[in-house]
């Protein structure tokens, strides 16, 4: 069945929204919409499985455990390792941004 990463965005999200693509036993394919999200201050993300994220519109930045803010426009990708600790730091409020990331052993 064909399907839209663009469709199904509501204007305003209470929280960001995650949606599973596809899936098997080692991988999961999700689209994530955010819009002026971010992780909880005293909270990071610390992932069992390596992560592959492209940013496909709007603008975010990641921020590591080790110092380091990555800023990400459409067409921006990157591997995050396992148990790499990051958190999104900031999306773009004005326009929704729209991942694809990519969980994997």
């Amino acid at each position: 069945m064909q399907k839209n990463l663009f469709t199904s965005m509501p204007f305003s999200l209470k929280e960001e929204q995650f949606e599973e693509l596809a899936g098997g036993k080692d991988v999961s394919i999700e689209r994530i919409v955010s819009r002026g999200h971010s992780s909880p201050e005293e909270g990071w993300y610390d992932q069992p499985q390596h992560e592959w994220v492209v940013v496909l519109q709007g603008r975010a930045v990641l921020a590591f455990e080790q110092g380091e803010d990555v800023e990400l426009a459409p067409g921006d990708h990157l591997t995050i390792p396992s148990h790499c600790r990051h958190r999104v730091k900031w999306t773009d409020p004005q326009q929704a941004t729209v991942w694809l990331a990519v969980h994997y052993s």
